[in-house]
């Protein structure tokens, strides 16, 4: 190493080593976040740090799958190791679930990248601050040509993100989204940094249906280390996001963590009993589940680990199907095609087609004006995924929502 590269080195580790004496604590509510009188953080984790999966047996298992309505002990044993040679009647028992609630159906949306500015120290993010990213934002009329040509595929619902940067994508920018995205869509849904109960509202009324908040990991030890600066930091604002959604007017709500961050069975079982628990306070509220799995980012090759593999995503979105046989489970472009096709025809009942996640590519005349949060693994347009559904006796439907 020559002196040059020493010195950058040196300077490197001394910058780091004061972020993390200055960095705030990741339990501790700023100033302008909305504290809930709510006790669901504390039941959750409590109840994920007292599952021990490997204490469940085959005769746990049996027993859940023979359940017409399965409880969180149930549940635990169908993410358990266990679980995995009875994989195949796991997968029987959720696809009849799904057919039970779902029929044939198979929701279809894309997402839409407003803007990649962020303000957060995420280290496995392509969007964290600190990574050397071409930054975009797209203005009112940009916004309003890429809706336009995402609705003309036929498709009737979008869900806008950003990246977290309450400077750039403010609430009343991501509102004005919303409102043009109403012209031209059904549903609405929002991926964007977490909002007080009356920032959801105004949001609410601007257009936006639900809110989907990753939680990333429920263990809140890793998520300290993973988020190094900026509002993500703070564990449990992120944690009451959905509730403080609801409160808001969001008719739903989406949970997910992302898989292969920490323990995906822990994540998974405190993913699914988070939803679980709002469901039971909220009766009314749409409740949607996820199951990401973490992808490579630009600027970061050390944490990909791919330890979370296709035959356990497989066990987790079955057993959230036969944990909660209501709720709509996404399954995302971060998978490969094949995968994506076989756990729609089991138990996952949305998809997204098209998909960019950089910033201003749907558009016929647009060139891409921001870099891609992450890789994403399939590439099919909405018609090709459209008939893909037909082929696999899958019902594609745009849309099951009518406001009177």
């Amino acid at each position: 190493m020559n002196q040059e590269h020493l010195n950058e080195s040196i300077l490197s580790e001394q910058i780091l080593e004061d972020q993390k004496q200055n960095r705030i604590d990741h339990m501790k509510y700023l100033p302008d976040m909305e504290v809930l009188d709510s006790d669901v953080m504390e039941q959750v984790i409590s109840a994920m740090e007292a599952y021990d999966y490997n204490t469940y047996t085959e005769s746990d298992v049996r027993r859940a799958l023979a359940k017409e309505n399965r409880s969180i002990e149930d549940f635990a044993a169908l993410l358990s190791p266990a679980a995995l040679p009875l994989l195949e009647e796991i997968a029987q028992a959720a696809q009849i679930e799904t057919r039970k609630h779902f029929g044939n159906s198979i929701y279809m949306f894309t997402p839409i990248y407003i803007a990649n500015y962020c303000e957060n120290y995420c280290i496995y993010c392509g969007f964290n601050c600190h990574n050397k990213i071409n930054r975009a934002q797209l203005n009112a009329d940009e916004i309003e040509q890429e809706m336009a040509a995402i609705a003309k595929t036929g498709l009737q619902e979008i869900l806008i993100l950003t990246g977290e940067s309450r400077s750039k994508s403010t609430v009343s920018y991501i509102g004005e989204a919303c409102k043009i995205a109403r012209k031209y869509f059904k549903v609405i849904g929002l991926e964007i940094y977490p909002v007080n109960s009356d920032e959801y509202a105004y949001l609410h009324e601007c257009g936006a249906d639900y809110v989907t908040v990753f939680q990333e990991t429920y263990h809140s030890d890793k998520y300290e280390t993973l988020h190094l600066a900026g509002h993500k930091r703070i564990f449990p604002y992120r944690f009451y996001a959905q509730e403080r959604a609801l409160k808001g007017g969001m008719r739903g709500v989406g949970f997910a963590a992302l898989l292969g961050l920490d323990d995906f069975r822990k994540d998974a079982f405190a993913t699914g009993y988070h939803a679980y628990l709002l469901q039971r306070k909220y009766p009314h509220a749409e409740i949607a589940l996820s199951c990401p799995r973490l992808r490579p980012i630009i600027n970061n090759d050390r944490i990909n680990p791919m330890d979370v593999h296709e035959t356990q995503l497989l066990q987790v979105v079955c057993a959230y199907r036969l944990f909660m046989p209501f709720a709509n489970i996404t399954v995302s472009t971060r998978e490969c095609d094949r995968v994506r096709d076989h756990l729609v025809q089991i138990a996952a009942t949305k998809i997204s087609a098209g998909v960019s996640t950089g910033i201003g590519e749907h558009s016929e005349n647009s060139e891409k004006k921001g870099d891609d949060q992450f890789e994403i693994s399939d590439n099919r347009s909405v018609d090709e995924v459209y008939q893909a559904l037909l082929k696999n006796n899958l019902q594609p439907v745009m849309n099951d929502y009518i406001y009177v």
